[in-house]
């Protein structure tokens, strides 16, 4: 099995705010001294984990299913269902403090409740790790008695949920139950220059029908947004993501497929949802190159160093594809092989692409 999935996609936004700073603009990078529009990688692998798109493929999030659960109120869950099922208050609140401890420092019993049933930093709870807390929840719920030591042994040295395989998990003073992600996503950034505009808005109040209302707005803002032609580059170890479902038993190549095509039909296809009401700024990759290997990864971002003019959309596939060029000219073959679906020149298709990822020989 060919070790790296190199993934570089080229997708065009109109105006849009996907992604803003602490003040609400458009994120930014300068790039080969331009400013070029930006979205973090945090936002991407949001955007695509918790997307329609990844979920249908691999399960929904929800407290015991198919996908891992990232919290900080695990423990708040197993209070309420202690109170349901009978459990005096002063108890729910113990016992659901010490199966949330099992993921995490919990915060001080002196917090207001319910932060005190809250872990310190969010935690990435397996489906194996849910259904455990949950039956051992249900056993405290008909025994009327206290977790012991034994029982909060929660946390699973194998996993199967195909989100916590894929970005990874850190658990602080529980190191032997971390898994490395399996994925590293670039943030992505315009290949051209762009320059931030203002959107000046009103808003008109309905019941203003009088000849004495007043005939101004209801209300008025402002919002900032910017349009551009984004570089996504992502890796995927396969080998790493293969280890990483190892609780799927006997599924786990299956998982391991359906892992691999929901992530890339979700960089190809999701964006996030910043500003969506406001600008209904979804789009479709237009361009993806998808490389197979076990050579050392790397990005073709050095392609759009100096910012795409002209025919932006033509220049900047020819671009990246001539730094692929140029790379492998230099350094030798940097992947095995490679496959492109390109809509501008209607050049291969979505289903091609997807069997290309999952290949194992």
């Amino acid at each position: 099995m060919k070790q790296y999935l190199q993934i570089h996609l080229l997708t065009s936004y109109p105006p849009a705010n996907l992604n803003r700073d602490d003040m609400g603009r458009p994120k930014t990078a300068v790039i080969g001294g331009t400013t070029r529009l930006r979205i973090s990688s945090q936002s991407l692998k949001r955007a695509w984990r918790t997307s329609d798109v990844f979920q249908q493929q691999v399960g929904a999030i929800e407290i015991g299913g198919n996908t891992g659960l990232r919290t900080k109120k695990f423990g708040q869950s197993v209070y309420e269902r202690l109170l349901e099922g009978g459990i005096k208050e002063k108890s729910a609140v113990d016992w659901a403090r010490a199966i949330a401890g099992c993921f995490g420092a919990i915060k001080k019993e002196a917090e207001k409740f319910p932060d005190n049933l809250h872990i310190e930093q969010l935690a990435f709870i397996s489906p194996e790790e849910q259904r455990a807390a949950l039956e051992l929840v249900e056993t405290l719920i008909a025994t009327k008695t206290a977790p012991s030591d034994e029982e909060l042994k929660l946390l699973r040295l194998e996993n199967s949920a195909a989100d916590v395989a894929l970005f990874g998990r850190m658990l602080a003073g529980k190191k032997s139950h971390n898994f490395e992600a399996a994925i590293q996503v670039a943030h992505a950034f315009s290949v051209q220059k762009v320059v931030i505009e203002d959107d000046f808005f009103t808003a008109v109040d309905d019941l203003n029908i009088g000849e004495d209302d007043d005939p101004g707005a209801g209300h008025m803002g402002d919002t900032e947004f910017a349009s551009g032609i984004f570089y996504t580059y992502v890796n995927i170890d396969r080998q790493l993501l293969l280890e990483n479902l190892a609780g799927s038993g006997d599924g786990k190549v299956d998982t391991w497929k359906n892992t691999l095509q929901a992530i890339v039909e979700s960089a190809a296809k999701v964006a996030p949802t910043g500003k969506q009401n406001s600008f209904g700024s979804r789009a479709y990759a237009h361009y993806i190159m998808a490389e197979l290997g076990d050579q050392q990864p790397r990005s073709l971002s050095l392609a759009f160093v100096d910012d795409v003019k002209g025919d932006i959309l033509k220049n900047s596939i020819n671009a990246l594809e001539a730094m692929k060029e140029r790379m492998d000219a230099i350094y030798g073959a940097c992947s095995d092989e490679s496959i492109v679906i390109n809509v501008l020149d209607s050049k291969g298709t979505f289903s091609e692409l997807e069997e290309f990822c999952i290949k194992e020989e």
